[in-house]
């Protein structure tokens, strides 16, 4: 798997010094360290997991382990990862939340009971979906624990969603070899446009909340007069 070296360090800084110790750790370890590889992605979500699986799977293709394995493994590091972030959401609760949203400019509490109620109503299918896009493919976990949803069905639709993410880009590895990098670039693409859409989103929010503030407080100031 020495051989796989070469395909990680195509970009310099810290990332991809992180991303080839990881790949060292499948070296070492075998299919484990591909477990601990996504483990630590879901908790870090910076670091690529389609930058990590193919080359799981390329190692699998050469005989280092079983492809079941290194499918298995990555699936168990997602939900290890993913109950560690649910795990915080849980301790942080719905209270504190409420209490933080309260004390946050342009943040209401209610904004914080609506995304509850809409998350307990349709958070399965979040939980499930969001493993298949970047970023809140971690994130989604956190919320999960906030409304504490079932541990089963958290449990459930995590790995159903992570064993699918998880396969696809084991066997990109598997299939593409040295040439899986094609796949990567899509992804990256995939990636900036949820970037943006977040961005947008958050201005969005900044500029209707803010509007609505100027709008009280003029109303205020008429009623004063």
């Amino acid at each position: 798997m020495r051989a796989l070296e070469t395909t990680t360090t195509g970009s310099d800084g810290w990332l991809a010094q992180l991303v080839q110790w990881l790949v060292e750790l499948m070296d070492v370890i075998g299919p484990v360290g591909a477990g601990i590889a996504i483990a630590a992605e879901n908790l870090f979500p910076p670091i690529p997991s389609e930058a990590i699986l193919p080359l799981a799977g390329i190692a699998a293709n050469r005989g280092a382990f079983p492809l079941w394995e290194a499918v298995l493994w990555a699936t168990i590091g997602s939900v290890v990862g993913a109950l560690v972030l649910y795990g915080i959401g849980a301790l942080v609760g719905v209270k504190r939340l409420v209490w933080i949203a309260d004390k946050v400019p342009l943040l209401h509490p209610e904004d914080v009971h609506r995304t509850v109620a809409w998350f307990e109503k349709h958070g399965p299918v979040a939980v499930f979906f969001g493993r298949f896009i970047p970023i809140f493919r971690s994130l989604i976990s956190i919320p999960a624990g906030v409304v504490r949803m079932p541990i089963w069905k958290f449990l459930l639709y995590t790995a159903s969603g992570s064993l699918i993410w998880n396969t696809i880009f084991i066997l990109v590895g598997w299939f593409l070899g040295e040439s899986w990098h094609i796949v990567e670039q899509y992804m990256d693409l995939f990636q900036n446009i949820v970037i943006v859409v977040v961005i947008v989103a958050i201005a969005v929010f900044v500029y209707v909340r803010v509007r609505q503030l100027v709008k009280a407080r003029r109303e205020g100031h008429g009623t004063d007069a």
